[in-house]
Parts: C-alpha cells; structure tokens; sequence
C-alpha cells in the first residue's frame, strides 16, 4: 500500500509537468540546516525544507518536501519527512480551486504513514508589499496507518484507519524590514466523524536576506497529534537554523 501510494503521487505530479508551458518561470526555496559534533559527543542533525512552483497560465503546480533526520552515537533518533503536491486552477488573482495529495512518513511517530488527499479552494486575502495573507480550506480522503505494538496490553497488531476529513490552512507573511520576513503557517487536519482526531502544524519563521538568492534563517515548527499512537507524545517540535537558497 505505501508503494502504491508513493507511485501515485510520483506518477501524478510527472503528467502535470509534462504539460507545464517552459516558458513560465519555476521558482524554488530551499532551507538547509546541519550540524555534526564529534569527540565527547558525536551527533548528526539536518534539515530540508524544499518548495518549488511552477505556473502555465491559470494552471499552478506546487510541491514541498519537509524531511529532518538525525542520530545520537550512530543510534537514529530521527526520521521524518512529508511531501505534498497540489495543483491549483487560478479563476482571478484571489481565488482558485485546488487539488491536494499529501504523504507524511515518521518512524518515530507510532504510524507507518499517513496519507490524504481530495479537492479545496484557497483565498488570497491580502496582497500588498507588506503583509500577504492566504486561506484554505480542503475536504480529503485520509489513511492513516498505525504500527504494531506488540508491548501494549493486550498486543496491538498494525491497522488502517481510512475516514473523511478536512483541512484548514493560513499562511501570512510580513516584510518587517527591507532584508528581514517574518512567516507563519498553520493548519489542522482533522476527521469529520470524530472530532477527537485531529493533527495541527505550526511553522514561524524570520529569514534576513544575505543576496539575491541567499538568506540566513530560524524556524520553530510545531507537530500536535490530539490522539497520538499508543505510547507516544502528542506534541513533537524542532527549532533549526537554515541557509535558504531562493532560485
């Protein structure tokens, strides 16, 4: 099923590039963060943030990959990504109709992966040289497939839990100085049958621009699960600084 899933997304996004006008400009932002100690301790930690977009006319493509890995001693403590692909469909400057696929992949989580996907709109509520502020709002089809917890009592074997849900989102950004942003996104997932099941995301960020086309930044993400996998915490953060690459 995970194979199916990834091939899907894979095979979806290459067709919508195929049609893609080259003449229309991809744009992309990269945030790289890293840090390795070695001698009394020896850990490894990095970070991506990856987000491409690419528009032919009334037709924009998105993509987005979030993945962080890292390991104390050798030994993995972290191993998480997601990608998203989302296709939206421009009727004014404002407002589009849009179509979402997302995979969220964390060993450490309690879930061997979680997948949604379905139709939204978004809104562009403001747009000006200072503040941008962005609304959406998706209704998915979600699978979220739990691990086995052969320590629980009584023993839990692995299983699916497939419902309908929505997503929310805001993305608001705010040029405070001439070289220094200030971005905040925000979402929730959650399901439609039982309102106890819901995740919410949280990213804030400050970028202050080094060149063209490099940045120094931070950012504090925020993963909430309201009804976690048996044994693990509802709240997971991570605080990294980045390079950001803007091409």
């Amino acid at each position: 099923m995970k194979k199916i899933i990834l091939s899907t997304i894979l095979a979806s996004s290459l067709v919508i590039a195929a049609d893609v006008n080259k003449d229309d400009q991809l744009v992309t932002h990269t945030e790289l963060g890293y840090v390795e100690t070695q001698g009394n301790t020896q850990t490894k930690t990095f970070n991506l943030d990856a987000k491409a977009k690419k528009g032919w006319g009334k037709h924009i493509f998105n993509a987005k990959l979030d993945a962080q890995y890292a390991s104390d001693n050798d030994v993995e403590t972290k191993n998480k990504y997601l990608v998203e692909l989302q296709y939206d469909y421009e009727f004014t400057e404002r407002f589009s109709f849009n179509y979402l696929a997302g995979y969220k992949d964390d060993k450490f989580s309690g879930f061997e992966y979680q997948f949604y996907t379905g139709p939204g709109a978004k809104y562009k509520v403001i747009v000006s040289e200072k503040h941008n502020l962005s609304l959406e709002a998706n209704i998915l089809y979600s699978i979220d497939r739990y691990e086995a917890v052969p320590t629980a009592v009584p023993p839990q074997a692995a299983y699916d839990d497939d419902y309908t849900s929505y997503r929310a989102k805001a993305v608001y950004g705010w040029q405070m100085l001439e070289n220094l942003k200030f971005d905040q996104e925000l979402s929730i997932r959650g399901s439609v049958e039982d309102s106890d099941v819901y995740y919410t995301y949280s990213k804030s960020a400050l970028t202050s621009k080094l060149s063209d086309i490099f940045s120094a930044g931070v950012s504090y993400k925020v993963d909430y699960a309201n009804r976690p996998a048996t044994g693990k915490e509802k709240t997971d953060t991570t605080i990294t600084a980045n390079l950001i690459i803007d091409y």
